[in-house]
Formats: C-alpha cells, sequence, structure tokens
C-alpha cells in the first residue's frame, strides 16, 4: 500500500465539519470499547451490529458514513485483538488494555462517502457531516492510479492544519544495479550510526537543538489564561514547533536510509526494543531525539523498494566481542575504544559495526555463502562463480511497513 498526502484547504465551516466528523469516529470507537468491557467475548461481528444499533439511536453517528463507522469499529476490535495476542504470547509487562481514546485526530473512509474530482485535484465528501469539496495541494499526481485501487481516505487533523491521504493499492518496485557491498550500522547517540567501513555519520539532535525555543514556547503557555484565545494560539505555535521537529527528524532518517540501502546489496542493522531502551531516564530524551525507529523503518522500507536484503541482528556483545579474534572483552559505556589483547584497536562502535554484520553474513547462509573481505572494507565474495546476490538471496523473505 502506497500513501499520497495532500493539504487540505477549505473554510472555517469545513474545517469544523471534519472536527465533528473525527469527533463521531471517536465516539464510535469508544463506544464498542465499553460494550466489550460490559459484554466479554464478544467479536467483530457483534461490534458491527452494536454500530448498527449505535446508529439508529444517534441521528450524528448516523451522519456520518458507514464505511467510516465500520473504520472506527475495525479500530476498536484492533486495539482487543492486540490485547489478547499479547496476553497469549505471555508478553513481560502490560499487555495492553484497550483504552478509551480521548483525543483522536484522524477519521478514514472506504470506498465510499467521497468523490475525486476529474483533475484529481479536489476532493468532496458527500455524507450528511457537510464537510463539502475540499482542495488538495500536493505535488503527487493521482491520475497515474485507477480509481479502484484508492482502498482508504483519510482525513488528518495536525497543528498547522489538515490532511488527506489516499492509501492506494499498488507496488512500489524500483529495479536497481547491485553493487556487490554489503555494510553492517552500529547506530549510536554521539554519531547517528557507524558502519562497518569505519564511516560515521553526524547526529543532528534536531530536538536538542530546539529545546530553547521550546521553552520559551511552553513558558508562553503557561502565562495565558486557561480556555482563552490566547491559550489557544500558543498551544499551536507550541504544536507547529514540535511538529516541525518530527518532521526534521523524519526527513533526515528518509534520506540517510535510502542512502545506505542505494549503496549496498545488504545492510545489517540492530534489533533494537526502543521501547524497553527508554525506560533509562537519563538516556530517554537522547535516545527519541535520535530515531533509531524512524531509520529502522525505512531501512526496510527501502530494502523492497529498491530490492536489496535487511538484516536485523541481536545486538547482544557485539560492542564486547572482538571482530578480530572473537574475544570478549568488557567494557563500560564510557570506553569509546575497543583495545584486545590480539593487538586489535577500533573504536568501539565499528568493532560493533563490524560484528553485526558478520552475524548477518552468517545468518543469510541459507541462501548463499559470503565470505568478508580480509581488509573488512564491507565487500561480499561469492562461493558460487558467475552467482549474483539476488540469484543467492532470492527466497529470503523481506518484510517491510505499510506505508
Amino acid at each position: 500500500m502506497l500513501v499520497f498526502e495532500f493539504k487540505a484547504k477549505g473554510k472555517t465551516t469545513q474545517y469544523s465539519a471534519i472536527d465533528e466528523a473525527i469527533q463521531t469516529a471517536q465516539f464510535v470507537r469508544n463506544k464498542c470499547i465499553r460494550y466489550w468491557m460490559d459484554n466479554r467475548g464478544v467479536g467483530q461481528k457483534d461490534l458491527y451490529r452494536y454500530n448498527t444499533a449505535l446508529r439508529a439511536e444517534f441521528s450524528f453517528v448516523k451522519d456520518l458514513n458507514s464505511h467510516a463507522c465500520q473504520t472506527a469499529v475495525d479500530r476498536a476490535y484492533s486495539s482487543i485483538a492486540r490485547f489478547y495476542s499479547n496476553c497469549k504470547k505471555a508478553i513481560p509487562g502490560k499487555k495492553g488494555y484497550p483504552k478509551f481514546k480521548k483525543n483522536c485526530r484522524s477519521v478514514e473512509y472506504k470506498t465510499s462517502g467521497w468523490k475525486l474530482s476529474e483533475t484529481r485535484k479536489q476532493i468532496t465528501f458527500t455524507d450528511k457531516k457537510g464537510i463539502g469539496n475540499l482542495k488538495l495541494k500536493g505535488t503527487w499526481d493521482l491520475n497515474f492510479y485507477q480509481l479502484e485501487s484508492i482502498k482508504r481516505v483519510r482525513l488528518v487533523r495536525r497543528a498547522d492544519g489538515y490532511y488527506v491521504q489516499f492509501l492506494v493499492n499498488a507496488e512500489n518496485k524500483v529495479e536497481s544495479q547491485p553493487t556487490g557491498k554489503a555494510i553492517g550500522l552500529d547506530v549510536g547517540l554521539k554519531e547517528f550510526y557507524t558502519d562497518s567501513n569505519g564511516q560515521k555519520e553526524p547526529n543532528p539532535r534536531f530536538y536538542r537543538e530546539g529545546e530553547k525555543r521550546l521553552s520559551f514556547l511552553t513558558r508562553r503557555v503557561s502565562r495565558t489564561e486557561k480556555g482563552s484565545t490566547n491559550r489557544k494560539k500558543a498551544i499551536n505555535r507550541l504544536g507547529r514547533f514540535h511538529l516541525k521537529i518530527s518532521r526534521q527528524r523524519e526527513e533526515h532518517a528518509k534520506r540517510v536510509a535510502r542512502c545506505v540501502i542505494q549503496s549496498n546489496d545488504l545492510v545489517a542493522y540492530e534489533d533494537l526494543r526502543i521501547r524497553n531502551l527508554v525506560k533509562n531516564h537519563c538516556l530517554a530524551k537522547s535516545i527519541n531525539d535520535a530515531g533509531w525507529y524512524q531509520f529502522r523503518k525505512w531501512l526496510e522500507y527501502f530494502g523492497v523498494k529498491f530490492g536489496k536484503i535487511t538484516i536485523a541482528v541481536n545486538p547482544a556483545y557485539t560492542s564486547e566481542q572482538c571482530s578480530n579474534c572473537g574475544t570478549v572483552v568488557k567494557k563500560s559505556l564510557s570506553t569509546r575504544t575497543h583495545i584486545c589483547r590480539c593487538g586489535c584497536i577500533l573504536d568501539r562502535d565499528w568493532n560493533a559495526a563490524i560484528n553485526i554484520l558478520k552475524i548477518a553474513l552468517s545468518t543469510a547462509g541459507h541462501v548463499g555463502t559470503w565470505i568478508l573481505n580480509p581488509n573488512a572494507s564491507g565487500d561480499l565474495a561469492s562461493t558460487v562463480l558467475g552467482a549474483s546476490l539476488f540469484q543467492q538471496a532470492g527466497s529470503m523473505k523481506e518484510e517491510s511497513p505499510s506505508l
């Protein structure tokens, strides 16, 4: 699935109608959660029947498109199914018990309730919420895709306005020439990542750079009177700046991931549990600011798009194990240089990146046998004469998030 996003331009009354549609979808979702809490064991079909009862009871729910209400039911059941799945898997800690949504920011339509113009530059919502015709501002061209391939249309509210997202069922693959190279990546806080060739990508630290401005905007909010117009304006300015930082972080991760994937045929990275790492309150802000999750997400996405191999490696002992002889050298986080008795002296992150690549190559042994170049340059040498990397890795399963 591909997602194309446009800025929605309309009147103030139309924006109010979008807010009402979002609140109605939130109401349906929360009512379904409450119905499940009061009647344990109900399934998705029971929630659909309850949604029909809600549409008959409340006129404002009936004004929303029926498919949009069904999507709200799907969101409620998704949280319920995830809770049951976590319980069955005996995941330690909290199991994700379904909660009520307080501030939803989107409403999703399926194949009805909306209509695109002939130029594909305007969209009209045909339900009784009164959203009407909205202009679409963006660089994407929807004329390349059939209307039947547009499976969902989503209205999203953000601090800087309203957006329309189109979920298109289409393939997004680009043919690329093999480079014959493999690389291992070790992410960090001082440097964004260090690869197995010793190259480092600097960490931009967007949040740290904007902390002074954020503190100023936060003080402006606290000085205004609750419920006043000035307070709403101050909150909006603060939200816009937070949105700017998140977009900067996302674009940086996307740009770096694309360059890494296009330059290599195999990319190995750490399989980090970010949720567990941020429990360290001393490092939580820096870890979130680094954007490791966004980087991994885009690595996997571009790996599928360009037909490259991406492998997540267990990071255990990759920093302590010597990349030359395999000896485990204990070291604290403050020790940034790896020194082994075999004479190997490397930067700590460089040593970890080489180990990550070696583990990835051994993991992929079932689809082909590769050996690491003695000079640790990251080049791939095939043991099968004339066999390409894609022929060796043809059976490897590649996964990517739905975008």
